[in-house]
């Protein structure tokens, strides 16, 4: 079997009792698959992350240990029992509608490879599949149009006019739906007026410990740039001396730098490695230099620090892993370092309710979140307790997910919000953002902008 990602990490796995029932075929990504103990861990609803697929079914066959007993029968190419139904799964198995069934409500959020008792990572195991399954079978038009999106970006005015037309067009959203799998009930978010526009990266002639690189990723340059403008704004009135990511002058300089995460979530893995590689390029005088590289994105920051270590791009993907932070742990980490002080001032505002981002919850980034907004003097909030907000990307605006999407955002995340009708909100993931809007028609705010407006005078003492 072909790889598509670098499974070698759990080439010594196995070795134990904890390991059990290894497929035959399928070499370290079997090995990556029978990780699961089955002690049905994701097949509780404790509070947490994992596993909301599960949640919103009530159906063992759509948790992590469901998917598993289904991938391993596929490995193995074995005949079917009754409970994958009949005939054995043979040298096509990825191409199988059965498998297609086990891991179609998976929405990659990393849930399980932080809660469960031995870390099986199901959404990477989604991405090898869904290239799999793209390898045999193609790659669809809605998947080639959601996961080009940074491409499509180029066209950004002519985009920008479609979808706002799209959404206020009924006929045209339903042309859509058919067309395309998009749902018509959905409202797709709609680019700015204009992107983000960084401040002229002036060339320095000497480096220094406050030198920081802006990671902006394409929905902060394309949808929502007043987060960008604020995490410049607050990073520079920190003191430090700011530099945009831009791509190199050979490297498609027109076009913005991307992590690759919309490729990676539709299992379009050669196209998120060239993507990688183009940020590579560019960062490789910063992670020489060991200069911060900082972003505000969940999904695509983590990506930096995990996905991308699946992609065989060698030490520098290991480098930046290291090297790479959300704009809240950055924060925290200097404030603990000792080499920040926020002169912040209380905000005129009720209490803030916060929804994490799933990988933000998966790799513990929400004590930093906490940490910062213990800064802002007389801030009160609560982190809300919930799973997945049901968006997951573009899983929540796909014709035959968008109904599962609300179910998951109505065990926890919508009721609490409704319950607190006056409270802000703060979200940090842009689907997570978009899914709110759409729930209960507000508008969450992104820590970055929290932290811009309760700057005392505009300055930070450091």
């Amino acid at each position: 079997m072909k790889h598509h990602l670098d499974w070698s990490s759990y080439e010594t796995a196995g070795q134990g009792d904890a390991y059990a029932g290894i497929p035959a075929n399928g070499g370290d990504f079997a090995k990556a698959v029978a990780v699961c103990i089955s002690d049905k861990l994701c097949q509780r609803t404790p509070k947490g992350v994992m596993c909301p697929s599960f949640r919103a079914t009530d159906d063992p066959a759509h948790s992590p240990g469901g998917r598993v007993l289904v991938l391993k029968a596929a490995l193995n190419g074995e005949f079917g029992n009754g409970e994958f139904g009949n005939g054995e799964f043979g040298d096509n198995a990825f191409a199988d509608a059965r498998l297609a069934a086990a891991m179609e409500l998976c929405v990659g959020c990393k849930g399980c490879k932080r809660e469960c008792a031995n870390q099986v990572d199901m959404a990477a195991i989604k991405i090898e599949y869904q290239a799999q399954r793209n390898e045999r079978l193609g790659v669809s038009r809605r998947d080639r149009l959601v996961a080009g999106l940074p491409v499509w970006m180029r066209h950004r005015r002519a985009l920008r006019s479609l979808i706002r037309l799209r959404n206020r067009t009924p006929w045209l959203a339903k042309l859509g739906e058919r067309f395309l799998g998009i749902s018509a009930k959905r409202r797709l978010p709609e680019p700015a007026a204009m992107p983000y526009a960084a401040p002229d990266n002036r060339v320095r002639n000497q480096a220094s410990d406050r030198d920081v690189i802006l990671f902006v990723d394409t929905f902060a340059m394309n949808f929502e740039p007043e987060i960008a403008h604020a995490a410049q704004q607050v990073l520079t009135a920190a003191g430090y001396r700011v530099t945009t990511l831009q791509a190199q002058a050979d490297d498609e300089p027109d076009r913005a730098l991307c992590c690759g995460r919309t490729y990676l979530s539709l299992g379009q893995v050669n196209a998120a490695r060239r993507e990688a590689q183009r940020m590579h390029n560019a960062l490789r005088p910063a992670l020489a230099s060991g200069t911060p590289i900082v972003g505000l994105e969940p999904s695509c920051i983590l990506s930096l620090r995990d996905d991308h270590l699946k992609l065989g791009l060698g030490d520098e993907a290991i480098a930046l892993s290291k090297q790479v932070y959300l704009f809240e742990e950055f924060i925290a980490r200097e404030h603990d370092r000792k080499r920040l002080q926020l002169d912040l001032k209380p905000l005129a505002q009720n209490k803030t309710l916060v929804h994490g981002h799933c990988h933000q919850k998966a790799v513990g980034a929400m004590k930093s979140l906490r940490k910062v907004l213990r800064l802002i003097p007389e801030f009160e909030f609560e982190f809300i307790e919930a799973s997945c907000c049901g968006m997951a990307g573009s899983f929540g605006v796909e014709a035959e997910h968008a109904g599962i999407s609300m179910q998951m955002a109505e065990l926890d995340l919508l009721p609490a919000l409704r319950a607190a009708p006056d409270a802000t909100i703060l979200a940090n993931g842009f689907s997570c953002r978009h899914q709110i809007r759409e729930g209960v028609n507000r508008q969450p705010v992104h820590v970055a902008l929290l932290l811009r407006d309760a700057l005392n005078a505009g300055a930070l003492v450091c």
